[in-house]
């Protein structure tokens, strides 16, 4: 997968209220925390979560890895010691919560898969040990509906990084550039 999908979620206007920062200070704070400062760890992290998202699905990443600080003890990112703090990857539409059998809102809001739901969605059970192993941490995924995340981020003002846009496929297909069939 190449790295458009992620420049154009660094374009996004996410995070907002809660924290004005531009996504591209926020996305070399997640290279910096998580990936030792090594983007190219970093993009094949976000490969390996392109090649399981569907079109029309848009994948964020929260918490403290975004903030750079928990969020009940304000206590810095890994504060116990490299890799103890955990990723929050959140897969928003494309349908992904039909991956999952447990949630917090049946059906448009799913339990993480993570180490207190080892089973909320074995489907995505080899992704999850996947990406653990990549960033040497626990990577806890879920997946919401494109209304929950507006509460969670307009409403709430939960600060987020866009990792990952996939158009839905006729929105690809209208984007396309025109391709000359004549053969000249």
């Amino acid at each position: 997968m190449s790295a458009e999908p992620r420049d154009d979620a660094l374009n996004s206007e996410s995070p907002r209220a809660e924290s004005p920062e531009d996504p591209r200070v926020i996305s070399q704070r997640v290279i910096q925390l998580v990936f030792g400062g090594d983007s190219r760890r970093f993009e094949e992290f976000v490969d390996a979560l392109a090649d399981v998202t569907p079109a029309g699905a848009q994948v964020i990443l929260r918490g403290s890895a975004v903030t750079g600080h928990k969020w009940k003890s304000s206590d810095p990112f890994d504060a116990d010691g490299p890799g103890t703090s955990d990723l929050d990857i959140t897969f928003v539409g494309g349908g992904m919560v039909r991956l999952f059998r447990e949630f917090h809102i049946s059906g448009i809001h799913s339990a993480p898969l993570s180490d207190a739901h080892p089973f909320a969605s074995p489907a995505l059970g080899p992704l999850r040990k996947r990406l653990c192993a990549m960033t040497g941490r626990p990577v806890n995924l879920q997946a919401t509906t494109s209304l929950v995340q507006f509460v969670r981020d307009v409403l709430l003002s939960q600060p987020y990084l866009v990792l990952l846009n996939k158009p839905k496929v006729e929105d690809a297909a209208h984007s396309a550039p025109p391709v000359d069939e004549s053969g000249v």
